[in-house]
Parts: C-alpha cells; structure tokens; sequence
C-alpha cells in the first residue's frame, strides 16, 4: 500500500511538472542576447524568452488596420499581429509573476521594426502601444519611467514625427551617425550593420585597428547612456561565430544578434557573461 502511495505521488509530481508554464522552468535572463527575426521561430517570443532573450525583434506591416507580423509581405496573415504575438502575451506574463522574468528585475527590449508607410504605421502603433502602457518604459516631456517592457522602432521609423511628442511609449533605434549625439532618452539604442564598419568576419586575429574602433564605439555610446548592437554579423556555427562574439562580449557590446538561440545561449552561458542581475 505504501509503495503504491509513494508511486502514485511521483506520477502526480511528474504531470504537475509538465504542466507548469514555460516562465517556470525558463532559463535565467542573459542580458546580451537578442533574437533576430524571433518571429520566425515556431513559438514567438516564447522559444526566446525560455532560452533567456532580453531583447527580441518583430518586423510590422500596416495591413488594413492590423499591425501584421511578418518578413515579408507573403507571410502576413490576418491576425497574427504585434498585439496577439508580443504585446498580449507578454502583458498576461508581467500580470502573472511581476515581470517578464521570475524573479528578476531584467527588462525587455521589444524592437519593432517598421517595414511599410513609416509614419502611418508608427501612428498606428501608438495608438496600439498606448493601451499597454502600464508595461511599457514611457517618456513624457522629459523624462522617462521604467516599465518591464522598452519598445524601441528600427525599419521605417519617421524621426521627426517621434521627436515632436511629448508623451511617447517608444524610442528610437539610432544609427552609428548618432553616435556621441547623446539625447539617450530618445535614442537609447545605436544599431547598425556590421560590414558596413568592420571588414572581420571572425577568421583570424581581429585586426587591432578595428579592435580599437569597436570599443572606441561602445564606450562612446556607453558614456552617453546608449546600448550598442550589431547585425549582418556572422551566425552560422563555428569557430568564426564564437571568435566574433568573443570580442564582441569583451568589448562589451550589449546586444549580440542571432537567429539561433540555443547556439547563442550555449555561448553565453559557457562563457558565464550576459547574465542579468537577479
């Protein structure tokens, strides 16, 4: 009677650990890593955050009022939306556990990147972002107020139309132009491609010149209270992947992008780097 007792407590232990949402089994947060593209994965947002994403990327169209997900414009799909994919679910998330991550004070960045009629689609956004707000880091004639989640437009992005609002729920994803421009309250994010600063690609000895330049960037956009990311970077496994990313933690860059997560999360985890404090 008692080993039958003590089995069926194990079977019920085991189904109750099936059972539990991914957000309590999911991996500490990993301040680095930021999934491109992350819409393409088979759970968006989800397959991210349970390998530790900080930081995600959803490309939008404007599509008959819906702000649509997808690459291009043959993968949108009535209703797979920037609300039903990121904003619901990760509402639902900070309601449940106080944040986007259990037991951690780590923020998210959602970085939406606007791929049609720039200024129509961000007014629309908005008007969608407004409805969130209690999620979302905000900026209001001045100042900024932390929130679990930080939005911040790349793409198509109208830089004047952001700037005159006094009242905003997103920031802006600068380019290396903005580079020791400061106003890190509207552009708290210094993004750009790659090849187009750097000839390495992770075969060899990073030359010392562009060693220099890459941590001369950080540090400038770090001065100004900026994060630094990179895309068009090497993402296929190997050793030039890893020799890349390598310099790119040791120069401190504060988003390392991929489309492989596990790969990513591996590297970090082994390095024991972009860990965000509990």
């Amino acid at each position: 009677m008692l080993l039958r007792a003590l089995g069926a407590l194990v079977a019920a232990g085991a189904v109750l650990l099936t059972a539990l949402p991914a957000s309590a089994t999911a991996a500490p947060p990993l301040r680095r890593a930021h999934a491109h593209n992350d819409y393409e994965h088979e759970r968006p947002l989800l397959d991210a955050l349970d390998h530790g994403f900080t930081s995600v990327e959803a490309d939008i169209y404007l599509v008959e009022g819906e702000l649509r997900v997808g690459h291009d414009p043959e993968d949108l799909r009535p209703g797979r939306t920037l609300q039903s994919l990121y904003l619901d679910p990760l509402a639902q998330r900070v309601r449940r556990q106080g944040g986007v991550f259990r037991g951690s004070r780590q923020q998210l960045q959602l970085l939406v990147d606007i791929k049609n009629n720039g200024a129509a689609t961000y007014t629309e956004l908005d008007k969608v972002l407004r409805n969130y707000r209690k999620l979302l880091t905000t900026y209001h004639k001045g100042k900024v107020r932390p929130g679990a989640v930080t939005v911040v437009v790349s793409g198509d992005r109208p830089r004047e139309l952001m700037a005159a609002q006094q009242r905003r729920y997103a920031f802006y994803d600068g380019r290396m132009s903005d580079l020791g421009q400061g106003n890190a309250s509207f552009v708290p994010l210094i993004s750009d491609n790659w090849t187009s600063h750097f000839t390495w690609m992770g075969e060899g000895e990073m030359p010392a010149a562009e060693r220099d330049k890459l941590r001369q960037i950080v540090a400038t956009a770090h001065r100004d209270g900026q994060r630094v990311r990179f895309w068009a970077t090497p993402d296929t496994a190997g050793p030039a992947r890893e020799a890349l990313w390598r310099e790119l933690v040791a120069a401190d860059v504060d988003h390392l992008n991929t489309d492989d997560l596990a790969g990513l999360e591996s590297f970090l985890r082994a390095a024991d780097d972009g860990r965000a404090a509990a």
